[in-house]
């Protein structure tokens, strides 16, 4: 149990007991049904504890260079990359980190081929397999007009020459009545090519170790797969069933006052410490709290920015609030901690100044050390 006040603020804090006991469930997902869970950077990148995922899982899938760097330093197993697009100055070193590419189009697959067969990578390609009970288009990888994986019309056979694996994603937190919906139109589809390749990813989006979700089932499905394909390699990627419930973020309230309402200015911001808040958007738990009324004292709890929608929502608590009290969100540790730092490891833009002689000054160019510094 941890002791918030001993927690200085604001910070991000894991508790280990928690995040060992989903590790416990994926490695018994793991054993059980024969396939490979890793973990998906994008979702839970707090590499201070790689070596304890390391304990369970066979390694971490990469959407990027830095992300493919600190899977390889840190956590060293297995590393599996994917991106939408992959640039020629930086494809070199993904793939000389990299056991497992895949390429999100059969154009990226034809500019980079000779390059994996060289080193002999195992590459795959990304399906969308049209298939999705996603209801929020920002986190729907199989909305209409999605740029991520090849739908079947858009499929090139003749391409395949050369690729291991299939790969798609069609989950956000959700539980395994979605991935059997979404492996069963993957199979429809695509079923005619799978004899060809040695691995099929399903991806992210499992909501694995929630409490309600049928980790039985989940085994089930993935050995009722592989017994119809037993060469086949099974790989899930989950990445917000690491992180699930083992942290918070601990705020302190800064200042208390009045506008019809009352406002509790705590020393976090919403838009740049919970993103996902206003991406999603979604109304973070705070502990201890209740709806707006529905305890006997309510406040409007703010952020510390000038931005005047830096707000969180209306909350409720037993006792007043002082400043000088902590604040605590529950759940805070996997997208949202990954989200304010570089998402997906992707390299921030370059400044510089264009002089009044015509020429580029290279002001800054952000680097992988300050990336890994700052999760």
């Amino acid at each position: 149990m941890i002791d918030y006040l001993l927690v200085p603020s604001p910070c991000y804090v894991l508790e280990e007991t928690r995040l060992r006991r989903n590790l416990e469930i994926l490695a018994k997902v793991q054993k059980k049904s024969g396939a490979k869970v890793i973990c998906a950077l994008k979702g839970f990148s707090m590499w201070s504890t790689f070596p304890i995922v390391a304990e369970y899982l066979a390694g971490a899938t990469a959407s990027s260079l830095n992300e493919a760097l600190l899977a390889k330093s840190e956590m060293k197993k297995e590393v599996h990359v994917y991106a939408p697009l992959y640039e020629d100055d930086e494809i070199d070193q993904i793939l000389s980190l990299a056991d497992h590419i895949t390429f999100n189009s059969f154009s990226q697959w034809q500019r980079f081929k000779n390059k994996t067969s060289t080193l002999g990578i195992s590459s795959g390609i990304r399906v969308n397999p049209e298939c999705s009970s996603v209801e929020t288009d920002l986190y729907n990888p199989c909305g209409r007009y999605s740029r991520l994986g090849v739908t079947r019309l858009e499929f090139k056979p003749d391409l395949l020459e050369g690729l291991d694996g299939f790969h798609f994603h069609a989950l956000c937190e959700q539980n395994v009545d979605a991935l059997e919906s979404v492996l069963k139109s993957f199979e429809e589809k695509f079923s005619e090519w799978i004899p060809q390749m040695k691995w099929v990813n399903f991806g992210g989006g499992h909501h694995i170790t929630r409490k309600d979700y049928d980790v039985e089932r989940l085994i089930e499905v993935i050995l009722e797969f592989r017994k119809k394909h037993p060469h086949i390699e099974v790989i899930l990627e989950p990445g917000e069933a690491v992180g699930w419930q083992t942290g918070e973020l601990v705020a302190t309230v800064g200042d208390l006052i009045h506008n019809e309402v009352d406002i509790a200015i705590l020393n976090i911001s919403v838009s740049a410490h919970m993103p996902d808040c206003l991406e999603m958007p979604y109304r973070p738990m705070v502990l201890g709290s209740g709806l707006a009324q529905e305890k006997k004292f309510t406040y409007k709890l703010t952020g510390n920015t000038c931005l005047a929608g830096d707000v969180i929502g209306d909350y409720s608590f037993d006792r007043p609030l002082q400043v000088g009290d902590r604040v605590v969100f529950d759940d805070m540790i996997h997208y949202t901690m990954v989200k304010t730092t570089f998402f997906n490891g992707v390299r921030h833009p370059d400044i510089g100044i264009w002089t009044a002689q015509n020429e580029f000054n290279l002001v800054h160019r952000f680097t992988y050390e300050q990336f890994k510094n700052k999760l």
